[in-house]
C-alpha cells in the first residue's frame, strides 16, 4: 500500500486530519479534496488526502480564506507537475547525451587547460622531465 491508495472512510480520514466529517464533505463540494467514490457512493481517502486536509487546516488557522487555500493547493499541484516533467526531461537529456555518438569528452592539459577530445581516444603522456628549482630571492 502506498500513500495514494484510497482506504479511509470519511470518519477515519476526519479523525486522522483532526476535523469533523461534515468539514470533509464541504471540502469535497468545494473541490479542495476530492476523494474517490466506491460503487455505493461512499468516500474513500488516501494518506495524501489526509495530508492535504491537514495542510488546509493549517492554512485556515493562519487566516487564509477557503478560496485562497484552493488557489494555493492548485498552484502547489501545478508546481509538482512541472517538477515531475523537469525530472523526466533531465533524464531524457542525460540518456540522449550518453547515447549520442561522438559525444564530447574533456581532459586536463599539462598546464591545467581543458582539452576537447573525441570519445574513445586517450591523451598521450609526455615523457619529458621537468626540473623545478626554487628561485633565489
Amino acid at each position: 500500500m502506498d500513500e495514494t491508495t484510497r482506504v479511509f472512510v470519511i470518519s477515519t480520514a476526519a479523525e486522522l486530519a483532526g476535523m469533523h466529517p461534515q468539514t470533509l464533505r464541504q471540502y469535497d463540494r468545494l473541490g479542495l479534496v476530492s476523494p474517490e467514490r466506491t460503487p455505493g457512493k461512499s468516500r474513500r481517502y488516501s494518506m495524501l488526502d489526509v495530508a492535504k486536509l491537514r495542510e488546509i487546516a493549517e492554512l485556515g488557522s493562519e487566516g487564509v480564506s477557503l478560496e485562497g487555500i484552493r488557489r494555493i493547493l492548485e498552484l502547489e499541484d501545478h508546481v509538482r507537475g512541472l517538477e515531475n516533467r523537469l525530472r523526466e526531461l533531465e533524464s531524457t537529456l542525460a540518456d540522449e547525451l550518453l547515447n549520442r555518438p561522438g559525444r564530447r569528452v574533456f581532459a586536463a592539459g599539462s598546464a591545467g587547460d581543458v582539452i576537447s577530445m573525441r570519445a574513445g581516444t586517450r591523451t598521450r603522456r609526455s615523457n619529458q622531465i621537468v626540473i623545478w628549482r626554487q628561485p633565489r630571492p
